[in-house]
């Protein structure tokens, strides 16, 4: 009953004049709420980037995503620390950026690809303090040991299953049901919308519906190129959004159905950006930044749109935050008051990458930091090529024809060959076109920022500081 006032009360133009009193008297609802165990469920996408309705995509079909951002607060600046899955993974599961945790790549691909002895995980420490644990969808973080799940369903082997949004809302009623009344972690982990772009991927067991076709969408404008193959892909990616939240509605009907919709912290998030060029692989914006979602019963304030910096690896302290539970050393914090939407004055205004590889032959470690004005990156193994110079129909080498211009063409032959440093006005240019790092009129910020990268990067014990370290990983990849 509560929630529903609240929504009304959120709706324009009553949320214009309302907003401000209920930033300031929401947090007390808690007091009334009656007490019952916090529950944690934790949803990931996989390859999606900002394409949802709530962050003003208007092609992105998301109504329950919508739903939820109402419910709860959405953020505006959410990042992951890699755009490449494994890595980014491990990071919201330890709450470690891939340097600290040792994911540096896709779980399986080298050797080194996995997460340290010794390095405390987010199941683990639910499953101790109690917990039923479960698992829907892949896990792809190594070694699985670490990651002690009481329920699992197609964590290995064929990901795509869980295209099968039906069957994953099956699993979770399954697993709500079997707790026997335990506070419950589940982690739900989407395919959509991850390539390959195939049959399956627009259409799965008919959903969605009415699926896009290529005349009915434009190409993601940081790309900057049109193409009849790139139109169909994209349509594909959109279809793929559209499914995965028809799924979400379905699994938060069995959260209503088990009781436990109002007493589950809810968060949700793509771990990186779009399979596409200029964006998975990359320290771009299009790969780095993801929509977040967080709805926190009695805390979060309903509809709130969060500016506040914040990356993955604040999801562990959050929740652990949210459960009372002892936080271990991480470099992320509670993201507590950015959900009542109050900012400390020592509220970090800065976002950090730290990109090193996706397979094996892929090494090619980056580091970035952005503000609200600029990007810096790093690549530091320029002059060498990027090693992904492209993904799908968007390709540096097509014709000049496909590209809006000049600029974006050249922007593109930039990711393929990148200079050591990239240097971006995000204020007018936001999609990284033109790189500013030679520039004299931006040589102080170019130096503030490198400044503010070695700090980081020596703070978080970043290993590739060392020359040496970084020709061992050199010899260890074959390069």
């Amino acid at each position: 009953m509560l929630n529903a006032i609240i929504m009304i009360l959120m709706k324009p133009p009553i949320k214009k004049h309302l907003l401000s009193i209920s930033l300031a008297i929401y947090p007390l609802f808690g007091l009334l709420a009656e007490a019952k165990p916090l529950n944690v469920l934790i949803i990931t996408t996989d390859d999606q980037g900002k394409e949802v309705g709530a962050y003003g995509d208007d092609l992105a079909i998301t109504p329950n995503l919508d739903q939820l951002a109402a419910e709860g607060v959405l953020f505006e600046r959410a990042y992951i620390p890699a755009a490449t899955c494994s890595p980014s993974r491990a990071a919201l599961l330890t709450g470690l950026y891939p340097h600290q945790n040792g994911h540096i790549g896709l779980a399986g691909h080298h050797p080194e690809y996995r997460v340290r002895e010794g390095v405390v995980t987010l199941p683990a420490l639910l499953k101790e303090a109690g917990f039923r644990t479960g698992i829907i969808g892949k896990l792809h973080v190594a070694p699985y040991r670490l990651f002690p799940f009481d329920f699992e369903w197609a964590k290995s082997g064929n990901p795509a299953r869980t295209r099968d949004v039906r069957e994953v809302a099956r699993q979770a009623g399954q697993f709500l049901t079997e707790r026997d009344g335990a506070p419950f972690f589940l982690y739900v982990n989407y395919f959509d919308p991850h390539r390959p772009f195939d049959a399956d991927a627009n259409q799965y067991k008919g959903l969605p519906q009415n699926p896009y076709g290529p005349d009915d969408i434009v190409p993601l404008t940081y790309l900057g190129m049109d193409s009849p193959e790139l139109r169909r892909e994209t349509a594909i990616y959109y279809n793929a959004i559209k499914r995965m939240d028809i799924g979400l509605g379905m699994l938060f009907d069995e959260l209503r159905k088990a009781g436990v919709y109002d007493q589950t912290l809810i968060i949700f998030l793509s771990d990186h950006g779009a399979p596409f060029t200029r964006a998975k692989t990359t320290a771009y914006e299009a790969g780095e930044a993801v929509p977040f979602i967080l709805k926190w019963p009695t805390v979060s304030v309903p509809g709130l749109r969060q500016e506040a910096f914040i990356s993955s690896v604040d999801i562990m302290p959050t929740v652990l935050d949210a459960l009372g539970l002892d936080i271990p050393p991480v470099p992320g914090r509670s993201l507590r008051p950015a959900v009542e939407g109050r900012i400390p004055a020592d509220w970090p205004g800065y976002a950090y990458g730290a990109y090193n590889s996706h397979s094996s032959s892929h090494f090619y470690p980056r580091r970035s930091i952005r503000n609200a004005e600029f990007k810096l990156i790093h690549n530091l193994l320029s002059p060498r090529p990027n090693p992904v110079p492209a993904i799908g129909a968007a390709h540096p080498s097509t014709g000049a024809d496909v590209f809006a211009n000049e600029v974006m063409r050249q922007a593109f032959e930039t990711s393929a060959r990148p200079p050591e440093w990239e240097l971006y006005d995000l204020t007018n240019d936001p999609h990284e076109t033109v790189n500013l790092a030679l520039k004299p009129e931006k040589k102080q910020v170019l130096q503030e920022f490198q400044k503010k990268l070695h700090a980081w990067r020596q703070g978080t014990e970043d290993p590739l500081l060392d020359p040496i370290e970084l020709q061992r990983l050199l010899d260890a990849h074959g390069m």
